[in-house]
């Protein structure tokens, strides 16, 4: 599975969304996409650049989606609130339905 989404990352949802830097950096910038498993869940997960000199440090990461196995080949999608919890969204959802899902709902926006 992991290459299967690692595969549709690279070709679609960085091209997507990934843009090259910007001419005149002032706020933070996606610079990446990728995934990883962790236990039994599967997310998705952005590096950003912080271009400001008082930056803590130069990058950062960030998880915005997460897959966990419900069985059946079908996963349950969520989205990483701005209150740094997990929130389920979406049940019972094949692979293909999560990368439509990811790709246009907003709330997978990385």
């Amino acid at each position: 599975m992991k290459a299967r989404v690692d595969r549709w990352v690279e070709e679609y949802l960085k091209p997507a969304n990934v843009q090259p830097p910007p001419e005149d950096p002032r706020f933070n910038y996606l610079v990446d996409i990728f995934t990883k498993w962790h236990g039994s869940f599967f997310y998705f997960c952005a590096t950003y650049h912080c271009p400001s000199p008082d930056a803590i440090s130069p990058s950062f990461e960030r998880k915005f989606a997460r897959m966990t196995y419900s069985g059946n080949n079908t996963y349950t999608l969520s989205y990483m609130r701005h209150t740094d919890k997990w929130h389920e969204v979406f049940y019972d959802q094949d692979i293909e339905q999560c990368f439509e899902l990811i790709a246009h709902e907003p709330c997978f926006l990385p």
